[in-house]
């Protein structure tokens, strides 16, 4: 997860609108990429890219069947962990309604009703054995601390949790224990999979948050247990901005975002857009009509095209997408034409998708937005772009009045 942050500046009114076996607790690693039988994705066409070996790669012409595919409901447990060295201040109930229900809307809607997470929050503390200091909770966590509390965690909860029947597995701390960090919230992968209950953990959310936490936090560490990356740039020095590849425009990028729907690409892989949803550009000059990604599909409708793909590379691509104030980009203070580069070789984190701006010379939505030179990026009706170090042409030539943008695309 990107650090916390508070959105802050000036206004700009006006600005464009165990008794389970623990068979294996070896490298505990969160970057680790499980080699394991491919299915094939819905949808893969000639502007698809290969998924590679790169963490979380945003190839989408097969599925990584190491991750659950949110195409149907999944249930999730949320198991919530207390220290000997702190009396919890708040119950169980209390954490899961910071988180729950609104992750599960989250997902329903960026899914167009596909795909439903069913909580199933444990009713009481589960006490581990080592006070809350004792795990050396930080951002980058030593493995062998995090070894040691998940190896306590999972042994603890076991007497009480059948982890067989569920897909996904969220550790809660107590989060005013004093040794809990926020900024260690993550999901931890393994090399080699845990057994517990007959069932292998391959994953486990670790959460460590404040109550109330950062909005949106659980459905952006929830994004990589479905193979999503991490959308923001983290600089090597650890200063600077975190917001430079994507900005607002995903919720793998920042939980704090205006407009955190995931991209277009990201329901493509996914599962939630399907082939007629999504247009591969031919050479030439084509219109396309794209609904906003944000918006609900009509009942007995499909949706409309929500994606245009330029094909750049065997391992590039140009996604053209239109942005609204709906659903889950409800808050967004620009409406358009988001252009932005996808690319399958890069790791999570190392920029797999970058937003490219379409009024580089301006920000906008400096009292709200993560990152404002992003904030006015998308195009309005009448604005024409050239994709820089590329023959391709983007000019939004209308809005429809059910709010569609007409695209002509010349490559």
């Amino acid at each position: 997860m990107p650090p916390h942050q508070t959105p802050g500046g000036v206004d700009h009114p006006g600005i464009r609108s165990a008794a389970a076996v623990l068979t294996s607790m070896a490298a505990v690693a969160a970057m680790s990429l499980v080699a394991t039988p491919t299915a094939a994705a819905s949808g893969a066409g000639p502007c698809t890219l290969t998924r590679t070996a790169a963490h979380h790669s945003l190839g989408l012409d097969t599925w990584n069947r190491a991750y659950p595919r949110p195409v149907r409901t999944l249930n999730a447990v949320m198991v919530f962990l207390s220290f000997p060295d702190h009396r919890a201040a708040v119950t169980p109930d209390e954490l899961t309604h910071d988180y729950f229900p609104a992750t599960s809307d989250f997902f329903e809607r960026a899914s167009y009703g596909r795909f439903r997470l069913v909580p199933h929050p444990q009713k009481r503390w589960i006490a581990m054995p080592k006070p809350s200091t004792a795990y050396g909770m930080q951002r980058d966590w030593a493995p062998e601390a995090r070894a040691s509390y998940l190896r306590d965690a999972v042994a603890a909860a076991d007497p009480t949790v059948d982890f067989g029947k569920y897909d996904v597995v969220y550790f809660v701390a107590d989060p005013n224990a004093p040794g809990v960090d926020s900024d260690a919230t993550k999901v931890v992968n393994f090399d080699r999979p845990l057994v517990a209950d007959g069932t292998e953990l391959r994953r486990i959310v670790t959460v460590f948050e404040r109550h109330p936490p950062d909005r949106n936090v659980l459905a952006h560490e929830t994004g990589h247990v479905f193979d999503l990356p991490d959308l923001y740039h983290r600089p090597t020095d650890g200063k600077g901005d975190w917001d430079t590849y994507v900005g607002d425009w995903d919720v793998m990028g920042s939980q704090f975002g205006m407009a955190p729907d995931l991209f277009a690409w990201h329901k493509w892989k996914l599962g939630w857009l399907d082939a007629s949803q999504v247009d591969c550009v031919p050479s030439g000059t084509s219109l396309h009509t794209l609904q906003p990604i944000a918006e609900g599909v009509p009942r007995g409708g499909s949706g409309g095209t929500r994606l245009a793909v330029v094909r750049t590379g065997p391992g590039s691509a140009i996604a053209i997408e239109a942005r609204g104030s709906a659903g889950n980009d409800g808050d967004t203070c620009t409406e358009g034409v988001l252009v932005y580069r996808v690319r399958n070789e890069p790791a999570s984190g190392g920029g797999p998708i970058e937003v490219l701006d379409g009024h580089p010379r301006t920000e906008a939505c400096w009292d709200r937005s993560v990152y404002p030179p992003l904030a006015d990026a998308p195009l309005e009706v009448g604005e024409t772009f050239t994709v820089p170090g590329e023959r391709i042409r983007i000019e939004v030539a209308d809005r429809t009045p059910s709010g569609a943008y007409t695209v002509k695309i010349t490559t």
